[in-house]
């Protein structure tokens, strides 16, 4: 008896993992759905994935997130925003979970965002070459810490609002530790410069 249920529990729980995820496009302008779709297609199409089904169900939730967050926005400001975004961040990555990697999850958060945390922690990396190990986890952490509010922010200019916000918090804390920012990046244009030629 005991093991007919646990069949079953399985069973249930493996349907409710694989269910196909409905596009919340009900009500919404046609271009504006075909928009969000290219969109999240693209950025799905990234990471490579081999299985339709997969691939359909990662781009619905993208969209659905996509949805959801212009929804807020139109309907909240300030405070009241930032408490809903609060309330259901972390729905979006769990659902992504049921689908994808880690990895995988953290491609389509970059994809979200413009890959602001590669290219950033790359240039941070090539401007400073003396950066210590610890220091270059700070830095990433910091910049993982920035796309967690820029995947929820509903503009371009309100992600890169986030990223500049701890690009300045990073650039403070390298300073307090004895950079000089203004001639490491003096020195990075010129390694540029000499590379071009």
């Amino acid at each position: 008896m005991k093991k007919g249920l646990v069949i079953i529990g399985l069973v249930l729980l493996s349907a409710s993992v694989h269910a196909q995820v409905a596009l919340d496009s009900v009500g919404r302008k046609a271009d504006y759905v075909k928009s969000i779709l290219g969109r999240s297609e693209k950025i799905v199409n990234g990471l490579n994935l081999t299985s339709d089904y997969t691939r359909k169900n990662v781009v619905n939730i993208v969209c659905n997130r996509y949805f959801y967050l212009s929804d807020c926005e139109d309907k909240l400001k300030g405070d009241a925003l930032q408490a809903e975004l609060y309330r259901h961040h972390f729905e979006f990555a769990a659902a992504l979970g049921n689908y994808l990697s880690d990895k995988e999850i953290e491609a389509v958060k970059d994809g979200m965002t413009y890959g602001v945390v590669p290219k950033t922690y790359q240039a941070y990396q090539d401007m400073i070459p003396s950066l210590k190990e610890n220091e270059k986890l700070q830095i990433l952490n910091w910049l993982k810490e920035a796309r967690e509010f820029a995947v929820d922010a509903g503009t371009s200019k309100a992600k890169h609002g986030w990223f500049g916000k701890y690009k300045g918090r990073i650039n403070n804390w390298l300073s307090q530790r004895g950079y000089d920012l203004n001639k490491e990046r003096e020195g990075w244009n010129k390694r540029i410069a000499a590379q071009k030629k």
